[in-house]
């Protein structure tokens, strides 16, 4: 198809490696007529008080410009994105879509709470303010996070490689765990696409009751766990208190065995070693949050994005429709 812009592809320096998977990826897949596509040279100039400033080495004129950057803390990575985007637009991009694979500081999508902030609000609100025309974002903390933006959002579900991931270990007695209530949509979407293969999928509800932020006082199992392979599924692992007393529950109640699927592998703290000591058979994240010391752990595994990403990049790229990404 021949296109009017050409595709530019950039990232920042927290997610360099997954935009390295994804050119990968676009190359193998989606060739180009105009050859290859490289991973642009964006270059950050390093302060001595902290201060950065993000240049593009190589004109983006009349450009597609997509720009790859997860915002999880500390807060310079969205900084460094924003700058980016800004840039973009200042040397006369013809359209810049900030892809973030990880949404940083979407858990603040409502004031649950007196006198607090609405992080996903305002962050949503500088994405816009520096000039992006279009998000590209992956399993959000809450769908309507979209309606935050006053742009396009491509919402993609970690359903698309986790549910061939599960289905690959072929396991019987397959029942799908939601940590909490809000997790209810989730655990529902992935049993109706498991259970409609051979088996009867069933849905378990974790419900939690917290003394405060991380850190929960009690976990009740609602559902048949007598006998189940159980997969907690959930957008996120921060601390994983929750996640390995929930596994602890439900092994107590009789489940035959407990492994979890969640998208964004925060794991602050000690959620490396609580995960290790855990009745846990398995966890699997995905690479929206570079974890290189977790190559090859014997517990924790790593399921990659890019090839999904890689697919909705050269969709949007050619208006072409993305429907069929998404499974959730």
């Amino acid at each position: 198809m021949i296109h009017t812009h050409r595709l530019e592809l950039f990232a920042c320096r927290a997610s360099r490696n997954f935009a390295c998977n994804v050119i990968d990826n676009l190359n193998e897949s989606y060739r180009p007529d105009d050859g290859p596509i490289h991973l642009g040279d964006l270059q950050v100039t390093q302060f001595k008080d902290g201060e950065f400033q993000p240049c593009y080495a190589e004109s983006v004129r009349g450009a597609t410009v997509f720009i790859i950057q997860s915002t999880f803390p500390p807060a310079d990575n969205l900084m460094e994105l924003l700058l980016s985007i800004d840039a973009a637009k200042r040397a006369s991009a013809d359209k810049v879509i900030a892809v973030i694979p990880y949404f940083g500081w979407a858990r603040q999508d409502r004031k649950d709470r007196p006198r607090v902030a609405i992080g996903a609000k305002l962050a949503a609100n500088l994405l816009t303010a520096a000039g992006a025309d279009r998000i590209m974002t992956c399993d959000l903390h809450a769908d309507q996070i979209q309606g935050f933006f006053d742009i396009p959002v491509d919402h993609v579900y970690a359903s698309k490689v986790f549910i061939p991931c599960i289905r690959s270990l072929k396991l019987n007695e397959i029942a799908i765990a939601a940590p909490d209530m809000g997790g209810a949509k989730r655990a529902n979407s992935y049993a109706k696409s498991l259970g409609g293969d051979k088996q009867d999928c069933g849905v378990i509800i974790c419900h939690k009751t917290r003394e405060r932020a991380n850190v929960v006082s009690e976990i009740k199992a609602i559902g048949d766990v007598e006998g189940k392979n159980i997969f907690i599924v959930d957008d996120m692992i921060d601390t994983a208190g929750t996640l390995c007393k929930a596994a602890e529950v439900l092994r107590e109640k009789g489940a035959a065995s407990v492994r979890c699927c969640a998208t964004h592998g925060i794991l602050s703290d000690c959620a490396v070693d609580r995960i290790h000591d855990s009745v846990l058979e398995e966890v699997y994240i995905t690479d929206t949050i570079p974890h290189p010391e977790l190559e090859g752990d014997s517990k924790i595994r790593i399921v990659s994005m890019a090839p999904v990403f890689a697919s909705i990049i050269n969709k949007v790229y050619n208006y072409e429709p993305i429907s069929t990404d998404f499974v959730y």
